[in-house]
C-alpha cells in the first residue's frame, strides 16, 4: 500500500515593505530596544537622606577638647549608617521618547533581520486550550527555545494553552516591539496578523 503524503502547505508571501527594508545601521534598533527597557522600568529604589535616618539626636562628643573633628550627629552622610547623599528617591524618570514613525521603522528593520536569518514563519496555531497542543505545535514545526507568536487576538484558548509553556511568548500584533523580535529564536506570525501588521507599519503619515 502506497504511503500517503501530506499536502504541501502554500507559503504566504511576506510584504517586502515590512520584511525586506534597508537596514543601513543598527542605531535606530538600539534606540528602540533601549526605549522599551527604559519605559518598562519602575523607579522602585529609594534611599533615606540625613533627616530621615533614625537616631543621631545627640552630639557624638563635645565640640572642643577631644582632638577629633567636630560632629553634630552620627547620621552625617560620611558616617556609617548615616544618610545617603544624592541617592535614588523613587521619583526618577527613566523614560526614553521615540516617535511613532521611528518605532515603526525600527520594527520593520527588526523583522527584516529576522526574515534574513530565516526566523520568520507564517503559521496558524489552533488550539482548544490544552498545553499539550502548544508543545506539539512547537515540535511539529521544529521550533525550539524562545518562540514569539504574534496573533491578531489573544483568545482565552490560546492564552490557556501557552501560559505554562516557558519557550513561548504570546503578543498581539500591535503590541509587537523590537525587544520581542530581537530576543526571539523564531517569530511565528498568524495569517490574520499580516494584514493588521501591514496596515499598522505601512500607514501613510498625513
Amino acid at each position: 500500500m502506497a504511503e500517503t503524503t501530506k499536502p504541501a502547505v502554500a507559503k504566504t508571501a511576506l510584504p517586502k515593505e515590512i520584511f525586506a527594508v534597508e537596514v543601513k545601521n543598527h542605531e535606530l534598533l538600539k534606540l528602540a530596544y533601549d526605549a522599551y527597557l527604559a519605559n518598562s522600568r519602575t523607579a522602585s529604589a529609594t534611599t533615606k537622606q540625613r533627616g530621615e535616618v533614625s537616631g543621631g539626636g545627640i552630639k557624638p562628643w563635645k565640640q572642643k577638647g577631644t582632638g577629633r573633628a567636630r560632629f553634630g550627629s552620627s547620621r552625617n552622610p560620611i558616617w556609617r549608617g548615616g544618610g545617603i547623599v544624592f541617592g535614588p528617591r523613587g521619583n526618577e524618570n527613566y523614560k526614553i521618547k521615540i516617535t511613532t514613525l521611528a518605532k515603526r521603522v525600527a520594527i520593520k528593520q527588526a523583522l527584516t533581520l529576522a526574515n534574513q536569518s530565516k526566523l520568520v514563519h507564517v503559521l496558524d496555531f489552533k488550539t482548544t486550550g490544552k498545553t499539550a497542543e502548544a508543545i506539539k505545535f512547537l515540535s511539529d514545526n521544529k521550533l525550539e527555545r524562545r518562540v514569539l507568536i504574534v496573533v491578531d487576538e489573544k483568545t482565552p484558548e490560546i492564552l490557556r494553552a501557552t501560559s505554562n509553556v516557558r519557550d513561548i511568548l504570546l503578543v498581539s500584533t500591535k503590541y509587537l516591539s523590537v525587544y520581542h523580535i530581537l530576543n526571539a529564536d523564531a517569530v511565528v506570525i498568524s495569517t490574520k496578523s499580516l494584514p493588521i501588521l501591514k496596515d499598522w507599519l505601512i500607514r501613510k503619515e498625513a
